[in-house]
């Protein structure tokens, strides 16, 4: 841990800690007079206020504010940040791929991101790589179901018609996908894809959304063009990415889709987040040049989505292009914050929402029983939501690890 004057958990002989800071967001709201969490071995066992201090023998650290690690519910571990990453990953060997997957989660928890979602891996090779200790815990939908040619067909996810549809669906339960995703627009980072062309028709997806249920598993659908995310209203669908309701004439946002996307309590994902120093990809340029797509018009639409009541989560899409390398989720939070959102309603789409919005319990908030994965901050996000950008330790499941002081990757306490 960094030398910064504080009480240190150091090895968590006791493995017993107590992590104080005067200002607290628990994964929805922000605790009055901040909080002191205790933590025992890998879980939280008691939310106190600050004002209690610590039980006697516990090792002790302190911050300026405390918040539940980050979740990015939109990610490509398989991508390593370089121009058109996921082409570039296509011509990658096993064990090349695997060093690329390893050092993405590093990337990740060097920004405070603790738990991550993978929505598109190559030949399965995130769903099936296990749980490496040291490591965010990873959610993996495997190769996103697509057409032939489709956008992202070369991950190995292709399928068309009914019976190869059922077989696409069964195979990601046999496999234990954490959830099912289907390319229902096409994308702007697969050369020939048209991104307001449908993929695929209502009653397909349909089809995959009642395969995917009957079998206990989510379905969710990368969607651009507005008659894409109308499709997978009607279809019912458990979350939509990206959601941009895209035309021939750009962003467009029909006054009744809020309401109807909040009545559904579909998970919507604007994979906000970049760097704003770095050019948007060539794709994004030419998609801006075609339709007048602006990033203006879509922080707008996403102001309106929230006001509306529809369920946002804070994805990334990291890993696809220089822009969006893994770690950007808290600038992806800043941009919900220039959309309008609340600062705790933002911090909420990348913690106790996210978590709840991708079904997975005990993580994403300061709670009695919840994973011991907490993000410690020099600043108060409260005031300063750009204090994200400098964190201070993360813990990993009750284990503190320094955040780097730029680039490279966290190290134990």
């Amino acid at each position: 841990m960094s030398d910064n004057g504080r009480s240190g958990l150091g090895g968590m002989g006791t493995g017993r800690s107590a992590v104080t800071a005067t200002v607290a967001f628990d994964g929805f709201r922000f605790l009055a007079g901040g909080a002191t969490v205790l933590i025992e071995g890998t879980r939280i066992v008691d939310v106190l206020p600050a004002a209690a201090g610590s039980p006697d023998g516990w090792e002790v650290l302190s911050a300026a504010a405390i918040l539940p690690g980050l979740i990015d519910t939109h990610v490509h571990l398989v991508g390593s940040g370089e121009p058109d990453a996921l082409r570039v990953d296509i011509d990658r060997t096993a064990e090349q791929r695997a060093e690329v997957i390893e050092r993405s989660l590093a990337q990740q928890l060097a920004a405070g991101v603790t738990t991550v979602r993978d929505l598109g891996d190559t030949d399965w090779a995130v769903g099936e790589r296990g749980a490496r200790p040291g490591e965010p815990t990873v959610l993996s939908s495997g190769p996103p179901i697509t057409i032939p040619g489709g956008h992202c067909a070369a991950m190995g996810g292709t399928a068309a018609g009914t019976d190869q549809l059922r077989a696409a669906v069964a195979e990601r339960a046999e496999r234990g996908a954490d959830i099912v995703k289907i390319m229902v627009s096409g994308g702007a980072m697969t050369a020939g894809s048209n991104l307001l062309a449908l993929q695929y028709s209502e009653d397909d997806v349909r089809l995959v959304v009642d395969e995917a249920h009957r079998r206990g598993l989510a379905v969710t659908a990368h969607a651009h063009s507005l008659e894409s995310v109308r499709l997978c209203l009607r279809a019912g669908v458990d979350a939509i990415e990206h959601c941009s309701c895209l035309t021939e004439t750009g962003v467009v946002d029909p006054p009744d889709l809020g309401g109807a996307l909040a009545r559904s309590e579909v998970l919507v994902t604007p994979t906000f987040g970049r760097l704003p120093e770095l050019a948007p990809s060539p794709q994004a340029e030419a998609l801006s040049r075609a339709t007048g797509f602006s990033l203006a018009d879509r922080f707008t639409q996403v102001g309106g989505f929230h006001r509306a009541g529809v369920r946002l989560s804070a994805g990334s899409d990291a890993g696809i292009h220089p822009a969006k390398p893994h770690g950007v989720l808290p600038l992806s939070v800043l941009e919900l914050v220039g959309c309008g959102l609340p600062v705790a309603d933002a911090l909420a789409t990348a913690t106790g929402a996210a978590a709840e919005g991708i079904g997975l319990a005990g993580h994403g908030v300061l709670r009695r029983g919840a994973r011991a994965d907490l993000l410690l901050l020099d600043g108060d996000p409260a005031t300063d939501p750009a204090a994200l950008l400098r964190p201070d330790t993360i813990i990993l499941a009750g284990t503190p690890i320094t955040a780097p002081v730029s680039g490279g990757s966290p190290t134990p306490s």
